[in-house]
C-alpha cells in the first residue's frame, strides 16, 4: 500500500472510531412484546414520544432492540433470557402480563417497565402500587376492570340484544378468568345471557364465528386481550359478515370498522411507559416509581357501521362519545 493510501485509510479509521464508540455507548432499551410488529406503528410512536419528553431520541442517544413473540407465548421466556444476556439498561414488556412475567423470571436486577391490563399486584409483578419494590414498575391499563362498563355501553347501544357472545383467549387463563368474572356480574345485573367462545389462533377465530352461527347471538363482546386486539381487522370483518353488533376495547377496532370501542388510550399508555423508561435511563430506580394507572379513556362509535346494521345510536351515547366516526 502506498504511503498516501495508508495515511488516508488510517485517517478514515480514526474518524470512524469515535462514532463506533459512541454507538456502542448508547443506552439500550430491550422491548419484549407478545405480538408481531404489524399494527404497532402508532404504539411505538407513542413510546418514542415519551422517551423524547425526557430527552431521549431513538437511534440518536438511545437504542431500542425489539423482540416480537408473534402471539406465541412459549417463545417469551427464551426471548426474555436473550435480552438479559445483552444487558440492556431497561426492558419494556408489553402485550399483556406474560411478557412482564417472563422478564421478571429472567432477571431481578435489570429495571423492567411493564404495560398490563389488570392489577399488577394480583399478577405478582409488584408488592405495592405506591412502592413497587424490586426491579419492576409500569402502568395498569385497567382494561379488564372496564369490561363491565363496556358491556353496559353495548346494552345501551343495542338494548334489544339479550344473548351476548363473549370471545376470549383461553390460552391466557388469568385474563379469561377476570374477564368472565367482570362480564358475568354485569350480565346478571342487566338480565343478559352469555355464551362463551374461545380462540387462540386466527383459524380458531373463524371457527368461533362459525359456532356463533349455530347458536345465534344478538351481539358480540370481544374481550380485552392483546391477541384479540391484534386480530381486530379479522374480527371486524367477521362481525360485519355475520351482522353482529360488536364491542371492542381499543379505538383501533372502531377505526377498522367495528361498531364501538371503549377502553384506555393505548398510544398514551405507551407514551407514559416511554417516559418511565427515560427516567430510569437517567438514574431513577423502579422501586421509587409508583405504578401508573391509565388516565385517558376513549369511547369511539362508528356511525357508518351502526347504519349498516340498522342501529340508531342514542343521543345520550353520542354525547358521551369522544369520537363518532362517519
Amino acid at each position: 500500500m502506498k504511503r498516501r493510501e495508508f495515511l488516508g485509510a488510517l485517517g478514515g479509521l480514526t474518524a470512524a472510531w469515535p462514532l463506533a464508540r459512541a454507538q456502542q455507548a448508547l443506552p439500550t432499551i430491550g422491548l419484549l412484546e407478545s405480538r408481531s410488529s404489524d399494527g404497532m406503528a402508532n404504539r411505538l410512536a407513542g413510546f418514542r414520544q415519551g422517551l423524547k419528553e425526557v430527552g431521549f431520541v431513538d437511534a440518536e442517544n438511545v437504542r431500542v432492540v425489539y423482540r416480537w413473540a408473534d402471539n406465541r407465548a412459549d417463545r417469551l421466556p427464551e426471548m426474555a433470557a436473550d435480552l438479559v444476556r445483552q444487558q440492556p439498561d431497561v426492558i419494556f414488556a408489553s402485550g399483556g402480563p406474560l411478557p412482564a412475567l417472563a422478564a421478571k423470571a429472567a432477571t431481578n436486577t435489570i429495571p423492567i417497565v411493564f404495560l398490563v391490563g389488570q392489577d399488577p399486584t394480583k399478577l405478582g409483578l409488584v408488592s405495592s402500587l405506591a412502592r413497587p419494590s424490586g426491579n419492576l414498575t409500569g402502568l395498569n391499563l385497567f382494561a379488564n376492570e372496564l369490561e363491565a362498563k363496556r358491556l353496559q355501553l353495548l346494552h345501551q347501544l343495542v338494548p334489544r340484544a339479550a344473548r351476548i357472545a363473549v370471545l376470549t383467549n383461553p390460552a391466557d387463563a388469568t385474563y379469561t378468568e377476570i374477564t368472565l368474572q367482570e362480564v358475568g356480574a354485569a350480565a346478571r345485573a342487566l338480565g343478559l345471557q352469555l355464551k362463551i367462545f374461545g380462540a387462540t389462533t386466527a383459524r380458531e377465530i373463524d371457527e368461533a364465528f362459525s359456532a356463533m352461527g349455530q347458536e345465534p347471538a344478538d351481539a358480540l363482546f370481544v374481550a380485552a386481550h392483546p391477541f384479540l386486539n391484534a386480530r381486530r381487522v379479522q374480527l371486524v370483518h367477521l362481525a360485519a359478515f355475520h351482522r353482529l353488533p360488536a364491542t371492542y376495547t381499543l379505538r383501533d377496532s372502531a377505526e377498522a370498522g367495528g361498531l364501538m370501542a371503549y377502553g384506555p388510550s393505548i398510544v398514551d399508555a405507551f407514551r407514559q411507559c416511554g417516559v418511565y423508561a427515560g427516567h430510569i435511563l437517567k438514574g431513577a430506580k423502579p422501586a421509587d416509581l409508583p405504578v401508573l394507572q391509565a388516565s385517558k379513556f376513549e369511547l369511539v362509535i362508528n356511525a357508518g357501521t351502526a347504519r349498516m346494521l340498522g342501529i340508531s345510536v342514542p343521543p345520550t351515547l353520542l354525547a358521551l362519545a369522544d369520537e363518532v366516526i362517519e
